[in-house]
This record gives structure tokens, sequence and C-alpha cells, in this order.
């Protein structure tokens, strides 16, 4: 097998084991098992069976075994549950080998359920959950689309925005029991989706999605209460709500403005480890000699950590933040946020 075609050390990768299993169905099976797959999971696979030209045979046979296994394992989980498929495996192949099985379909299995949540219109979500304890709201808001997520908490009851925010934030992994008797209770207006042994669910990045979406109001109510809870986690949800990249959503007052205040050097640092069009973005906003004083200084730049590079990102969108605070720019986000000429 060809040297690119492979990680370290010798070992092939997902992709090239599917192409394996694939190429031995032979073409019909194949076809068949293509309707299943994702775009990128078939473009992925077929670009492997591509260049696929020889495999070693203890290669092609422990990659067979493999899926094998692994078609076993989930057929015993579905039928029988994790104790059942742990019993089956351990007879099977013994008690190592049925952890190392049972870890990797449950790890295969984690996604997120509740997917007639994520269907569903918001107006009839917000009905279901309003009168809910916070907690069964942040996981269920959890599994919802952001854009439902952020409708639905901008019309809460004030009293508990914030603490349903506050427990998404902290949400790592919900049980299989608690979703199922969530989805229970749901079920009579949902069609319900199987949940697995842990999913991974909210989060400091979400509850940012989330309120890069809510109104200013809703934001600023929540920020200010979290704050006196949470400032940890209050900093950390901010910190996640505009990245550096984002400059390309500003308008040009706001890029002018921060612009001026920006170390030139963190600026440079920053434009050297960013896009192009972010780059181009800031240019178009700079004088002719900032611009070639600008671009003077990053071409000099070299070997620059990506650490440093983060840091003045960091540094520069703190500052954007800041004036944003201040009333000095305004960050274009989602809800309603009336404009007063």
């Amino acid at each position: 097998m060809p040297a690119n075609n492979q990680k370290g050390d010798g070992e092939i990768t997902a992709a090239q084991k599917s192409a394996i299993v694939l190429a031995s169905m032979g073409a019909e099976n194949a076809s068949a098992i293509y309707k299943h797959l994702s775009d990128e999971e078939v473009e992925a696979i077929s670009v492997e069976l591509a260049r696929m030209e020889y495999h070693p045979m203890e290669v092609v046979e422990e990659t067979l075994n493999e899926f094998y296994e692994m078609c076993l394992t989930q057929k015993v989980v579905a039928e029988g549950g994790l104790d059942y498929a742990r019993n089956v495996l351990e007879k099977a192949f013994g008690k190592e080998a049925a952890d190392m099985l049972l870890n990797r379909i449950t790890k295969q299995l984690e996604t997120k359920s509740f997917d007639f949540v994520r269907k569903a219109d918001y107006k009839n979500l917000l009905a279901i959950v309003q009168n809910e304890h916070p907690q069964t709201i942040a996981l269920i808001l959890s599994y919802a689309r952001t854009d439902q997520a952020s409708a639905i908490l901008s019309e809460l009851p004030k009293e508990k925005r914030v603490e349903v925010v506050e427990r998404i934030a902290n949400m790592d992994r919900a049980s299989p029991e608690v979703v199922k008797a969530i989805e229970g209770s749901l079920e009579k207006k949902f069609a319900t989706l199987a949940s697995s042994d842990s999913m991974e669910v909210g989060g400091v990045a979400y509850v940012a999605e989330i309120m890069n979406n809510v109104d200013r109001a809703t934001e600023k109510y929540i920020f200010d209460e979290l704050s006196v809870r949470d400032q940890k986690l209050a900093d950390l949800i901010k910190q996640k709500m505009f990245v550096f990249e984002d400059i390309v959503s500003l308008d040009s007052v706001a890029i002018q403005e921060f612009v001026k205040q920006v170390d030139s050097k963190d600026l440079a640092v920053a434009i050297k480890g960013s896009t192009q069009e972010v780059a181009e973005c800031i240019f178009a906003n700079v004088s002719s000699r900032a611009r070639e004083n600008l671009q003077a200084d990053i071409e000099y730049l070299h070997n620059v950590r990506m650490r440093d590079v983060e840091e003045a990102q960091q540094r520069i969108v703190g500052i954007i933040r800041r004036l944003e605070q201040e009333g000095t720019i305004t960050i274009s986000r989602g809800g309603s946020d009336e404009i007063i000429a």
C-alpha cells in the first residue's frame, strides 16, 4: 500500500478500512451501503477506493474481522442493551476485548438525540418547555438548533433565563435514563429517537452560539446576572461569542475604530495567522500609508508561534468587545435589535 495511504506506524485510516470492507462486498452491495452514508463519507471512501491498489492479506483479514466484531457488538447492544451485550461479548471474546468493543460502539453511537426537537417549530417547543424545570429546559435546548434555543430563551420568564443558560453551560453529558424520561414526556407530540449510553450536550461554546443570536437586552440581562453568580463562566462565554475571523462581519466604521486602538504589532501578528479575507477587510479600512506599514510589518514576521497569533487575536477581540460595551461600535447579531436613527 502507498505510504501516503497510511497513518503513522502502518496504521490505516477509518476511510481506508471502510474502503477495504466495501471492496470486499462487491459493487452491488457497496452501492446499497452508499445510500446510508453522508456526502462527506461517500467522498472520503470513494477517494480511498479509487487510489487503493494493494493491501497485505493480513491487513484485509484484520479489517474484515474488526468489521464483523463491530457489527456483532452493535447488533447485541440494539437487541438486548449494554448489560446483555457485555455478557454475550465476554463469552465470545473475553472481558478485555468486550470492554474495548463496547467502548468503541458506544462512542460511535454517541449522537445528539431529540431529532424531533430540531424539526419542531420553536413556538410549539416553547409551549411545551416554558413551564418545565430549568434543568429540563436546559437539556431540551441543548438538543435544539441554536436559532430555536435563542428564540425560546428570549421568551422565557426573566427569572428562568439566567438559570437555564448557567445549566446549559455547565452541562457535559446526560445519562440515558434522564434523556429517555424526558423523551417519554414529549412522545405524544414528537417522535422519539433512541438515546445512546451517553451523549454530548450543552457546553460553553453552545451557549455562546445561542447568545450570539439573542437580542441585546436579553444578552445584557443574562450576562449581568450571570456575572454575579459566576464571573469566570460569564467571561468564558463572552470569549467564545466573537472570534477574530468575525471581523469580516463588522462595518467600516467599527473596523476603523478598533484599528485605532490596537497595537500595530498585535495587528500584524494577528493578520499573519488569519485568513486572506480578514486581511483584505482590514486593509480596505485603513489609509494607504497605514496599509503599506502594516503589510511591511507582516512581511518581516517569520516563525510566528500559533500561540502568539491566538493571543494577539484575543487581545484584539477584547478591544472590539469593550468598544461594543461602551456603545462605540456595533456588532451585528441575530434577534431583534432596533436601530434608532
